[in-house]
């Protein structure tokens, strides 16, 4: 496991503390915790638009189904 330095902002480094002490969990919890949440959210769409930039090929979700014998 590797380790990295964060700078935070106080507000915000008092309000992860905080819930911290009240949950009785690490601060590196809850960082960790909201990276994953982040890149699982931001990880396709960030993808999409870089394969979009290259311009690969598309494939419309009708074309797809049909493909995979999803067709409705």
């Amino acid at each position: 496991m590797r380790s990295m330095t964060v700078r935070l902002e106080d507000e915000l480094d008092e309000r992860l503390g905080n819930l911290a002490r009240e949950t009785g969990r690490t601060k590196s919890y809850y960082a960790k915790l909201a990276l994953q949440e982040f890149l699982d959210e931001q990880e396709d769409y960030v993808l999409g638009i870089a394969a979009l930039e290259r311009r690969e090929p598309t494939i419309s979700l009708e074309a797809l189904e049909k493909e995979l014998d999803l067709a409705r």
